[in-house]
């Protein structure tokens, strides 16, 4: 006789280790450590529980367990274990975490960039950033700011400059047109932005914007307002300052019901890096998540402070342990109760409860996600949903759209178009599937980011068997996958199962009609933009003493007919590379 999850746990020794839950599909759903076996797993089952308890413990169908010799080996084999089997009721952090950092390399020349690899070749690395639109608005002011070099292969001798030096994005390096001083004070000036030395820049873009306008060069001093601008706010956004050079994160846990979120700040230099929040639903407590996520946060060694700093009495000497065996220095942990690092912490808590509660109030359309899982027959909940499309005009300029949806809202920073290579001119939306499937996850299998729960293809039987092939090919065929076909509104799956017609008043089904309707749209604006883009080649070689060549040669410059209409013909000639007649022709064709 099979025995019940509570027999099994009343059998289990009083010894320390690490206990296993399993659901019905013996799938692993949480992950435990214990002092004492029999009394940690024992205490799920007794009376009294609260509600949370009671229905997480309900989808256990059985428990297993694994001795250690003390209750660090039980930590470091659970946090191990977690990595392995990505349990739905544990905070999961991707092993390795790849947040991205900014590396300037170790060359003559050296580029700056965003990487989430390090390759120890003597490369410089700044971060990581847990909050990646700081890491982007950093980089974009780098690139507004100094003119580094863009080319992706090693720089090779050239006798005239790329197109970024004609627009002012490139000093031109490759070309012998700066020496190697002048281009290292510009990287000495970028390691001093990135330490959160900002106001020496802010200084000379303000001298540069004032001396601008004495000259009466009002163009080029509206842009150094714009760019004073856009640091002065980059310098805003650091909420937390001191003067202290120690390194410090600060991590705080909430939890409503079986809702959690852990709130993370880091602190560099004295200043505010990086805010990132983690989401789960867990049996443990505030206490029991929050070790959790510190030993799965840290435990690939990337930038370990010098003081740690939490919010609840997770066990110190175990933790301290940890860092002790693992890291090349010891890491203080502790728990402030007043002072600036209690206020610190607070505002980490503070944010994790704000973002806790929006979870409990409003479930980011729980009801339309939970019932997509029932009639999908889903394992989980489907909180990161792609959807793709395809759109062309006659088999020419045939394009895909990669849409994202968290947690039933659209997440438009995580859009993406492309360009289909692979068909040469022809009509095939199967191909068209393939090679953007292909290309979305081969990428993120490769930057090791995280997947969807679930992917959404615009179309029929042919087009979603187009992207399980690609699926399986990659290893990926466990990602659930579905087409929406517009006539009948019918959800097509890729295997045997018939056609699923929906209720039109189903949640369901609204959530997947929004995705494939915003995936269509966004495909087609990209067509569109294609289509413009081509009509603008035909006019402009249209105009005697343009060409294939020097049309192109515009577009690339200018962009868009617009920018090249506002430009004055002696910039046009000497950006461009065409005869001054020829630009004054262009100019007075399109004001036709």
């Amino acid at each position: 006789m099979i025995e019940s999850p509570r027999e099994q746990a009343r059998a289990m020794p009083h010894l320390p280790g690490v206990y296993l839950m399993k659901n019905l599909d013996g799938k692993v759903i949480y992950v435990g450590k214990a002092k004492d076996l029999h009394n940690r797993v024992t205490s799920y089952f007794s009376k009294g529980k609260d509600l949370k308890t009671t229905f997480l413990v309900a989808k256990i169908a059985s428990i297993e367990f694994i001795i250690t010799g003390n209750e660090y080996e039980a930590l470091v084999l659970e946090n191990n274990l977690i990595k392995k089997y990505n349990p739905h009721y544990n905070i999961s952090l991707k092993d390795g975490k790849s947040y991205p950092l900014i590396r300037i390399t170790k060359e003559k020349f050296p580029k700056v960039f965003k990487t989430r690899r390090v390759i120890k070749d003597g490369s410089e690395y700044y971060g990581p950033y847990p909050d990646v639109k700081s890491l982007d608005r950093y980089l974009e002011l780098i690139d507004r700011m100094f003119p580094l070099r863009k080319c992706s292969t090693p720089m090779k001798k050239r006798y005239s400059p790329c197109l970024y030096y004609h627009i002012g994005r490139c000093c031109g390096p490759c070309a012998g047109l700066v020496g190697e001083e002048e281009y290292g004070a510009y990287i000495d000036k970028v390691r001093s932005f990135l330490k959160g030395r900002d106001e020496a820049l802010i200084n000379q873009v303000r001298e540069e914007m004032e001396g601008a306008a004495k000259e009466l060069k009002f163009e080029l001093a509206s842009e150094k307002r714009d760019l004073l601008r856009a640091l002065e706010s980059v310098l805003q956004v650091q909420q937390v300052e001191d003067f202290s050079v120690e390194s410090r994160d600060y991590a705080a846990c909430e939890m409503r019901m079986h809702l959690a979120t852990v709130s993370i700040m880091q602190i560099r230099e004295g200043r505010l890096m990086g805010k990132a929040l983690y989401r789960a639903e867990t049996f443990g407590d505030e206490t029991e998540t929050l070790l959790h996520f510190l030993v799965q946060y840290y435990s690939d060694g990337g930038n370990i402070p010098q003081h740690l700093f939490v919010s609840h009495e997770i066990d110190l000497p175990l933790i301290q342990k940890f860092f002790k065996e693992n890291f090349s220095w010891p890491t203080e942990v502790s728990l402030p109760t007043e002072g600036r690092h209690y206020r610190v912490l607070r505002m980490a808590g503070e944010n994790a409860a704000r973002d806790v509660e929006k979870r409990l109030k409003s479930r980011e359309n729980p009801e339309a996600l939970e019932e997509l899982m029932e009639v999908l027959n889903l394992e989980s909940l489907p909180q990161r949903i792609e959807g793709f499309d395809i759109s062309h005009l006659e088999g020419k300029h045939t394009v895909a759209s990669l849409i994202s949806f968290w947690e039933g809202s659209p997440d438009k920073k995580n859009y993406r178009r492309y360009n289909i290579r692979s068909l040469g001119g022809k009509v095939d939306d199967y191909g068209a599937i393939r090679e953007v499937v292909s290309r979305r996850y081969t990428r993120l299998i490769k930057e090791e980011s995280p997947l969807p729960n679930l992917i959404l293809i615009d179309g029929g039987k042919g087009q979603v068997n187009a992207a399980k092939e690609v699926l399986w090919e990659l290893g990926l065929d466990e990602i659930p996958l579905v087409a929406l076909a517009e006539e009948f509104e019918e959800v097509h799956f890729p295997d045997e199962r018939p056609p699923l017609r929906l209720d039109e008043s189903s949640q369901a089904l609204k959530v997947l009609q929004a995705i494939r309707d915003e995936a269509h749209r966004f495909a087609t604006s990209l067509n569109l933009q294609q289509r413009s883009k081509e009509a603008a080649f035909t006019l402009l070689e249209s105009i005697d003493g343009v060409g294939p060549q020097r049309s192109q040669r515009l577009m690339q410059t200018f962009g868009t007919l617009e920018a090249l209409l506002a430009t004055p013909p002696e910039d046009i000639a000497r950006l461009a590379k065409v005869p001054l007649k020829v630009a004054q022709r262009v100019i007075k064709t399109l004001h036709l």
